[in-house]
């Protein structure tokens, strides 16, 4: 997470974004976004996806509005670049990554790397995973390995910059010095990079002392992963509140969207931004109307991303077909009201809960007009009863409701986990950590099939790489605790999903579905593994954010 600066003390404005520093000259460089995976990794989005996230931030610019009107505040769909990437939103303020279908957040960072280094030239270096799918080195590792294969180097250690790994370019192989452990490597050619400016020193990879670094220094610890609404983010983290309905931020925290709605007319076609302040913006040269591409203040351009959608709207697809059962799952758990709270927001749609839906031209409902405002029985949250409507029919449809402020569950939360079997067995070996008890295997075996109406995309094959899958408990009280509700999760088809994968970026694939499990019994070489004193904690959580909780034993 990125720390504000003191206004004179360097480059980076409140969200880690770069700002105009007067008196100070503007040097070309590309801007690189990456997120933070559950072991503290930084994995780059591609450049494509990082093409959009900058075209974003220019938004306003572009538009004639007026920069640093007020504290930067914006909230970017992914999906609009990336189809595979629909239930992800930057909440830029903040520097979080959101998944809407989970909860999930996870931190991104903004790096400038000069025009002539890997980024700039669309080179990303790559390992092999067990799954045999390739995943990219963070872009700093990718410059250093760059510099030091155009020099002609046939050995570097990636020890300065905190992995304990020797590279050879001669047979292309990543050897862990501790363990002897080796995985193919590879250079690849992808689009380059977005082109922007920077005012201060540029990212250099190894030893670098620019203001990014010294504010994103490391790896770090693994960060806590927040898995309820930012409502309950630490007070640090807080998000400023600000007065526009358009944006997708509240005062109380980041709007629950139901994926991406479905390509509109006129200005609802775009996504809806809140103008970034002058800090938080690349700055344009010219001024004058909207631009046709992501204009830097080096005269280069980045073009335009499309941001239509050519399948028809899910949420009318879904009404079409059963527009009774969803809305009966509606006021099963929502109670309407008489009136509407005067100055409260809809944080599905963000508009005030006075005015009608903001999913009023995406979603079409004889019984519920976008006027119409409820309230959920038990948390009692306050929604348009229209946009509850929409959220549900972007999901599972399973009968189920959960609140995106607060994410209680009503009903019973079923996934989309494709047919499988679960065997369970018990191995008299210690893991690392629980000398004192033996340990439980848990065997997952999914096959290879076509995907039904729940997953991503209807009729399609999917993949399942790397099964049968081998994961791990303690055989001691708390642990056959862990399985008995793995086994429910299981029944649930909550345990894996059909996505995209994290570490590959394969589409189309099995993928496990936010529920953590322990995959080497031995050691914990990739983090998958034991001593871990937090894990049987940590994933009891995980169960309960999917409903899954001691209550459910009994049933």
């Amino acid at each position: 997470m990125a720390a504000a600066l003191d206004p004179g003390s360097g480059s980076a404005g409140p969200s880690g974004l770069p700002r105009s520093v007067p008196g100070h000259t503007t040097l070309p460089a590309v801007a690189v976004w990456e997120w933070q995976d559950e072991f503290g990794r930084w994995r780059p989005y591609r450049g494509s996806v990082c093409s959009y996230i900058e075209q974003a931030l220019q938004a306003p610019l572009q538009m004639g509005r007026r920069p640093g009107a007020g504290p930067a505040s914006s909230s970017i769909p992914l999906g609009q670049a990336d189809a595979t990437l629909a239930p992800y939103v930057i909440d830029i303020p903040s520097l979080m990554q959101f998944r809407q279908d989970t909860g999930t957040m996870r931190s991104v960072r903004r790096h400038l790397f000069a025009q002539d280094s890997a980024a700039g030239l669309g080179i990303v270096w790559e390992w092999q995973s067990d799954e045999g799918g390739w995943s990219p080195y963070e872009m700093k590792v990718c410059v250093f390995l760059e510099q030091a294969f155009t020099q002609g180097l046939q050995q570097v250690d990636l020890s300065s910059l905190g992995y304990n790994y020797d590279i050879s370019f001669v047979a292309l192989v990543q050897t862990n010095k501790t363990s002897g452990f080796q995985r193919r490597i590879q250079r690849r050619m992808d689009s380059p990079y977005p082109v922007t400016t920077a005012t201060g020193p540029l990212h250099t990879a190894v030893a670098c002392s620019c203001q990014q670094c010294l504010l994103n220094s490391g790896t770090g610890p693994i960060p806590t992963r927040y898995r309820h609404s930012m409502m309950n983010l630490p007070s640090s983290w807080a998000v400023p509140q600000v007065s526009s309905r358009t944006t997708a931020l509240s005062s109380s925290g980041l709007g629950f969207v139901p994926y991406n709605k479905p390509t509109l007319s006129g200005a609802r076609a775009t996504p809806r931004l809140n103008p970034p302040s002058s800090w938080a913006l690349p700055q344009s040269v010219g001024a004058g109307g909207p631009s046709t591409a992501l204009s830097a203040s080096n005269g280069i351009s980045v073009p335009n991303l499309p941001v239509t959608m050519s399948k028809p709207s899910k949420v009318n697809q879904a009404l079409a077909v059963t527009p009774s059962e969803s809305e009966q799952v509606v006021r099963k758990y929502v109670e309407e009201l008489s009136g509407a709270p005067a100055d409260e927001d809809c944080i599905i749609c963000m508009e005030k809960l006075a005015s009608p839906s903001g999913y009023n031209d995406a979603c079409e409902c004889k019984t519920i007009k976008p006027e119409m405002v409820g309230r959920l029985t038990q948390c009692r949250h306050t929604f348009h009863m229209l946009c509850v409507l929409a959220m549900y029919a972007n999901g599972n449809k399973d009968g189920s409701l959960q609140c995106p402020s607060c994410k209680t569950i009503y009903g019973e939360k079923t996934g989309t986990q494709p047919k499988g079997r679960m065997e369970v067995s018990t191995l008299s070996q210690s893991l690392p950590g629980h000398a004192d008890c033996g340990t439980i295997q848990i065997v997952y075996h999914i096959n290879r099939g076509t995907q039904g109406p729940e997953h991503p995309n209807p009729g399609m094959p999917y993949t399942a790489r790397g099964f049968p899958r081998y994961c791990y408990l303690p055989d001691n009280k708390k642990g056959r605790k862990v399985l008995d509700l793995l086994r429910v999760a299981w029944q649930r088809r909550l345990i894996f999903t059909v996505g995209t994968s994290s570490t590959t970026g394969e589409s189309n694939t099995v993928v496990w579905n936010e529920i953590h499990h322990k995959t080497e019994m031995d050691t914990n070489l990739s983090g998958h593994g034991y001593p871990d004193p937090n894990y049987l904690d940590n994933v009891l959580a995980e169960l309960a954010a999917q409903g899954v909780t001691e209550d459910c034993l009994g049933q």
